[in-house]
């Protein structure tokens, strides 16, 4: 089995910690200590929030600050229209900001946010009867 990591840079932990428990991420304190948080999505699917200073253990050069420069959206998928509102508005409640526009074609439904840090979130319903 794989597994998918996603390494973000937070400048408060703790925050960062409380935003994404929010939205229904569980922490694993097995690789929780005060510089980087495990907050699991699913068994396979963990983003690791990171402190600057450990994010930068890992990468040559600057650390981007997401709050400035976007550099990567990510993407969740949810299992209805409903879901996608509603992981919107418990994102925008935990501290998160609205980032695009909703976006509508039918078969396809999605809105975004960033996290406190700037981070951006895409939550995405694609209806599964229409065929590829």
């Amino acid at each position: 089995m794989r597994m998918i990591f996603v390494n973000l840079p937070v400048t408060d932990l703790d925050r960062a910690k409380a935003f994404y428990e929010a939205l229904g991420f569980t922490n694993n304190p097995q690789f929780t200590d005060e510089n980087a948080a495990a907050m699991v999505i699913e068994e396979n699917i963990v983003v690791m929030l990171l402190t600057r200073r450990r994010f930068a253990d890992f990468v040559p050069g600057r650390v981007g600050d997401p709050a400035e420069a976007t550099a990567v959206l990510n993407a969740i998928s949810a299992g209805s229209r409903e879901e996608v509102d509603a992981l919107l508005a418990t994102a925008l409640a935990a501290g998160g900001k609205p980032w695009m526009p909703a976006q509508d074609h039918g078969f396809m439904y999605g809105t975004s946010f960033t996290d406190p840090d700037g981070n951006v979130w895409e939550t995405l319903w694609m209806d599964p009867s229409v065929p590829q």
